[in-house]
């Protein structure tokens, strides 16, 4: 146990470490591009009162909640259509959706590109929500296909022969018992579209609508460096509680 615990705390030292310097330099009073010495959040204020970071974090997270959303509300469904259904269709979806998430960011982004330009949907933060949409929908679908999968059917039967209907027992019974795959998968599409950096640099221009990633190229500032990594670690710690997989042994019990 004591040489567990040992190598947590050196793994844990050794990704921290990292941010120690960015942190340091984020709080440290009279920072570069403050007006003065300031106090403890001087890096920090300097951040917002010399750069548009405040107008970046509004568009980070304007595109980041929008695809997490629509990924989400069509995941699922598709993902209790690929889990309950059967049949060459599926299995050959299946398929699709493998050969898509296998794809690199890279390989894409470049043909998305001349698409979304002929409909006038570069340089917009709309264009770049339908790449990221797009890019998070695949795995999405498949984490939540793996979580619907350990529903009992059993249940759905259940609920039908007391008359409820399959869109009923789709959103009374099988979301309820796919909250942490729900989770996972909504973590992965705003941590997928927060973080970016490819798709926002080849598709935005105008410095208005920069995303974080692509302000923080431009004013390489360490407050800005905080300001990236606080709301995913904010988002997991809301989050976390939700990962439960007893509701469904409950269900069962009381059947």
């Amino acid at each position: 146990m004591a040489a567990r615990t040992l190598a947590l705390i050196a793994i844990t030292a050794l990704v921290v470490s990292p941010l120690l310097p960015t942190l340091t330099a984020a709080f440290v009073p009279g920072a570069p591009g403050s007006a003065g010495p300031g106090g403890p959040l001087a890096g920090l204020v300097a951040t917002f009162r010399f750069t548009p970071a405040l107008q970046w974090l509004g568009n980070s997270l304007l595109v980041s909640i929008a695809t997490t959303v629509v990924a989400i509300a069509v995941g699922a469904p598709a993902a209790y259509a690929l889990s309950r259904a059967r049949g060459r269709f599926v299995a050959g979806y299946s398929l699709v959706l493998f050969v898509v998430q296998s794809l690199p960011v890279v390989v894409l982004v470049i043909p998305l590109f001349v698409l979304f330009a002929g409909a006038g949907l570069v340089d917009s933060l709309g264009g770049i929500t339908l790449v990221y949409i797009g890019l998070s929908l695949a795995v999405a679908i498949w984490m939540l296909t793996a979580t619907i999968d350990s529903v009992p059917v059993r249940l759905e039967e259940s609920a039908w022969l007391d008359g409820c209907s399959v869109f009923g027992s789709f959103v009374r019974i099988v979301l309820p018992g796919s909250w942490p795959g729900i989770v996972s998968a909504a973590i992965y599409s705003f941590l997928l579209t927060w973080n970016d950096y490819i798709v926002a640099l080849v598709f935005i221009k105008s410095n208005a609508l920069y995303t974080l990633p692509i302000g923080l190229q431009s004013a390489r500032t360490p407050g800005l460096i905080l300001v990236i990594v606080l709301p995913p670690l904010v988002l997991f710690g809301v989050l976390h509680r939700f990962f439960n997989v007893g509701g469904i042994a409950g269900s069962l019990a009381d059947r």
